[in-house]
């Protein structure tokens, strides 16, 4: 369909009040993706997810599904490498997300700078997280250190005087990411860097994984048994020790001479 074809159809639409949305809305991308921004998202979605689970605020975390945030226009649109929409319960079958059917933008947004073209993600990505409505987008470069105009972190946030605008930059391994309440921290480096979420201060403790928090939960269940069998095995010792000293205190009864019944 034409250009011209396509806005007529749209003032078509628009004049019909029909909710009949005819445009095309692509579900999934037809192109690659960089083995390490997939390593990256698996382990942090997930994370995120129980994060807000452990805080009681369940909601739904997402990773690189189309979110289109113009209707009748699918060129406005996005695909986070993780998203998080708040309102939305976890667990939720997600092909796209269209912004005017719930009138929900995601709260947060995360970037992984692509190896193939990353300065996309350096100007294009905030100008269409600016549109989108998005409070907070990190965008991370795992090669920040490749080219001296790149930085490993940027932090942009909506704000009442100023819209969106970028508030932060640095190439630290830690950054605050205020929507989520915690920080991002990258773990490793090259090809074996990972982000993680870390709580404290300073963002000092990792937020575990889900099987680091079963190790720990079967650690201290094991911990607790042997502290419970030491606690009885003493408590019997004491009971040992008192019984012996109470045999120790009647033996002088039977002691050889000790007059009885019949020997008077």
């Amino acid at each position: 369909m034409s250009t011209e074809a396509h806005r007529q159809v749209q003032r078509r639409t628009h004049r019909g009040g029909r909710g009949h949305d005819p445009t095309f809305y692509p579900v999934e991308k037809k192109m690659g993706e960089d083995s390490l921004q997939t390593w990256i998202v698996e382990l942090l979605r997930p994370l995120i997810e129980r994060w807000y689970i452990e805080l009681g605020r369940p909601r739904f975390v997402g990773a690189d599904q189309f979110i289109y945030y113009r209707q009748f226009d699918p060129s406005k649109v996005v695909a986070p490498d993780v998203y998080v929409l708040p309102g939305v319960p976890p667990g939720r079958r997600v092909r796209s997300w269209k912004v005017w059917e719930t009138g929900i933008a995601p709260s947060f947004a995360l970037e992984v700078v692509s190896s193939e073209d990353p300065y996309k993600d350096y100007v294009d990505a905030p100008a269409r997280y600016r549109e989108l409505g998005v409070k907070e987008l990190v965008i991370f470069d795992p090669d920040w250190d490749k080219g001296r105009d790149r930085v490993r972190w940027q932090r942009y946030r909506r704000l009442k005087t100023r819209g969106f605008v970028r508030v932060e930059t640095t190439n630290v391994d830690r950054i605050h990411a205020r929507v989520l309440g915690c920080w991002l921290r990258v773990i490793g480096a090259g090809e074996e860097a990972r982000l993680r979420l870390a709580t404290g201060p300073e963002g000092e403790a990792l937020f575990p994984t889900a099987a680091e928090a079963e190790r720990a939960a079967k650690e201290a269940e094991r911990a607790a048994k042997e502290a419970a069998l030491e606690r009885v095995a003493a408590l019997e010792a004491q009971l040992a020790s008192a019984a012996g000293a109470t045999g120790r205190e009647a033996a002088p009864e039977d002691e050889p001479g000790a007059l009885v019944e019949g020997d008077r």
